[in-house]
């Protein structure tokens, strides 16, 4: 069974993780745990207020397939919590990476998109994360990008981006196209 880390922090985006955690577990059988920068009380965007029992050791020895940094405003603060040890290990360890909205800040930060295409919510969001240096290999795009075992997205995007989480966990192509295809049918035009 793949293992996929949803790392949350203070004032997470809600709606990011939400379909890897409500359909990867119940429908894919993947193990999905979540695990915070400092464990302990967190409260949500949304104003979900959870216990998150589990910190970044506890997410280092778990060995995910796959960690995802879920967004939320903290990443946009100058004391946003340093992972980049946490990331390095994941790509060293042959796991993947992912980033959505804020989290792609973490994944700038620590110098892991300088070299591999990869999105945000912009390009001059992406500029804000001091010490990045992937202006090159910036991609304008309204859906996820995964290159080298690393996922990026804009915010608005959670499908795309649980769709390539899901992929880079090992689901097989059918179950994740009929996943993406389930998911958009509200947007399709029936007219």
């Amino acid at each position: 069974m793949s293992k996929i880390a949803l790392l949350l922090s203070p004032g997470f985006a809600d709606w990011e993780y939400a379909f890897i955690a409500g359909t990867g577990r119940l429908y894919y059988g993947l193990d999905v745990r979540f695990f915070a920068t400092n464990p302990g009380n967190l409260t949500s965007q949304g104003g979900l207020e959870c216990i998150a029992p589990h910190g970044k050791d506890d997410l280092v020895s778990w060995q995910p397939d796959v960690l995802v940094v879920v967004g939320g405003l903290v990443w946009e603060q100058d004391t946003a919590p340093d992972i980049k040890p946490l990331l390095i290990n994941q790509l060293d360890s042959d796991g993947a990476v992912a980033g959505i909205c804020g989290g792609t800040l973490a994944l700038a930060r620590a110098g892991i998109l300088d070299d591999v295409e990869h999105t945000s919510n912009s390009a001059e969001f992406l500029e804000t994360a001091r010490g990045y240096a992937g202006h090159n290999t910036y991609r304008n795009s309204r859906s996820a990008i995964v290159s080298d075992r690393i996922v990026t997205s804009p915010g608005p995007a959670p499908i795309s981006f649980t769709a390539e989480v899901f992929r880079l966990a090992g689901l097989d192509r059918k179950t994740v196209d009929s996943f993406q295809t389930m998911m958009a049918a509200e947007h399709l035009n029936t007219a």
